[in-house]
């Protein structure tokens, strides 16, 4: 059951004075733990670190740069005037997760992402956990990314998530929190795989001493996963396509880089076109028909004929092939009202909705500011919490009440009084600490956690993810576009 208020707030304020003290010895390390002596899984990496030349592993931080600069791996930051190619800070001291530790989170990845795929499937045919007074009815009809135009229809295998990323917190030794689902068009996963490379690249000596579980077949599994689920009247091997917005987008590295890795197309809106009833891409041959899309632009932008009539990155009559039954479209449009953080506050009664179980992994506690009582209370007790857009993403429109000023609080609660439907709020919990290189040698940094799952015939987990890590101490903001950075995440073989 989802704690109540008076103990979400005794939580924030146990939570808030471990945050912002001077010391960080309440705070878990996932490293230390709360000792001075290393937690078990990182007994090999700590033997290997002792004997490392500060000096030496500095150098290997400068050259882990280069790497990345060479390599292209950049992201677009949008600034006033024009887009900003920048590099994602990369820190060379992994995160490292046991087997035991992996094992039980993957269960309650597992049994999340099943409940959305079903629960996604349910608000486009009988609604069922609404007539059961589970959600409210206006919460998925009046929302902004409930697509009418997906009522009814059934996507290959009835698969809605076919990629997800769900981001992960920690704040002890045994407690792991779902922070978000991303299941509309979840980035990150070539920094996963690039980080590895480089690591592996530079310390192949310690890949040797420390068993690590292999990241680098992903691409391999995307594209079993998504042939998996073709549509019906595919004939032969499928053909799939990358759909990307352009090089102007701030995930366009990854799009190339995915559909590189996969040996598939990369194609653009203008690219394709409807030939005999499917959609069919541009080659010298000719059109060629594409039987899978996995499309990374949102779902106004798809078809310029059923969403935004101005879109010129789509194609025009997707929505009908896709009704048709004639391609899959990955991840299916309208899933993206999963990603919207008021459902996620209902995730809870979802999961035990659909699955008949508890959830096996837990949602921050979150205030829905669009109810009176809620606002009044967040209102009051601002300074103490975490408010976020409910359809934001990448760390802009949030404010973190700790760290605000009295003017940044008093102008957020003119959002909040305007607009309180736009925002949930949370506590500022105590997140788990992984070290980092700094020119004193290693300093603790809060980081979260996204993992990857892919759903078709089977549900297949990347035993790692991608960890984001704030490089600002006491900070707890590590997306990439608010100056976070990124860590090679292990998961140990047995």
């Amino acid at each position: 059951m989802p704690l109540s208020l008076t103990e979400i707030m005794q939580n924030t304020k146990i939570n808030n004075t471990d945050i912002n003290s001077d010391q960080t010895k309440t705070q878990f390390d996932e490293m230390y733990g709360t000792t001075d002596s290393n937690r078990l899984p990182y007994d090999g990496y700590n033997e290997w670190f002792k004997q490392q030349d500060p000096k030496s592993l500095k150098k290997k931080s400068n050259e882990a740069e280069t790497i990345f600069r060479r390599s292209g791996i950049t992201f677009s930051v949008h600034g006033k005037n024009e887009p900003t190619e920048r590099l994602i800070p990369f820190d060379i001291v992994p995160r490292i997760i046991s087997s035991k530790e992996w094992v039980a989170l993957s269960r309650g990845l597992e049994q999340r992402v099943t409940a959305i795929n079903s629960f996604i499937h349910d608000i486009y045919h009988g609604q069922e956990i609404i007539r059961a007074g589970v959600i409210p009815e206006e919460l998925i009809i009046k929302n902004q990314a409930y697509l009418s135009k997906m009522i009814g229809v059934n996507p290959p295998g009835d698969v809605y998530t076919h990629i997800a990323g769900i981001d992960i917190i920690r704040t002890s030794e045994n407690e792991f929190f779902v922070l978000e689902d991303n299941v509309r068009t979840p980035s990150g996963v070539s920094y996963m795989l690039e980080n590895r490379e480089t690591m592996m690249q530079m310390f192949p000596e310690l890949f040797a001493s420390v068993r690590v579980r292999s990241v680098s077949d992903y691409p391999k599994n995307l594209c079993r996963s998504l042939n998996a689920v073709a549509p019906p009247g595919c004939q032969g091997a499928p053909t799939i396509a990358v759909l990307t917005p352009g090089i102007y987008n701030s995930a366009y590295f990854e799009h190339a880089f995915l559909a590189d890795h996969m040996g598939v197309e990369l194609v653009e809106g203008s690219d394709l076109r409807v030939v005999n009833g499917k959609i069919a891409m541009r080659t010298i041959l000719g059109f060629q028909t594409i039987d899978i899309l996995y499309r990374r632009l949102d779902d106004d932008y798809l078809d310029p004929l059923n969403f935004n009539p101005d879109s010129m990155l789509g194609v025009p009559g997707l929505m009908d092939v896709y009704k048709a039954g004639n391609i899959t479209i990955a991840n299916a449009p309208g899933t993206g009202i999963a990603d919207d953080k008021a459902i996620y506050s209902y995730m809870p009664e979802i999961v035990e909705f659909y699955t008949g179980t508890r959830p096996l992994l837990n949602n921050v506690p979150t205030y829905r500011c669009s109810e009176t009582d809620t606002l009044a209370f967040v209102l009051d007790n601002l300074s103490d919490l975490v408010v976020k857009e409910v359809h934001g993403s990448g760390g802009y429109g949030m404010l973190v009440g700790p760290a605000a000023s009295k003017r940044e609080l008093s102008e957020f609660s003119k959002k909040l009084v305007n607009k309180p439907e736009n925002y949930i709020a949370q506590p500022t919990l105590a997140l788990s600490t992984v070290p980092i290189l700094v020119k004193s040698g290693l300093a603790p940094r809060h980081v979260d956690l996204r993992p990857f799952v892919l759903m078709s015939d089977k549900i297949e987990i990347t035993p790692g993810g991608l960890t984001r890590v704030a490089l600002k101490e006491n900070s707890l903001v590590v997306n990439s576009s608010q100056g976070g950075g990124t860590k090679d995440t292990w998961v140990l073989n047995e």
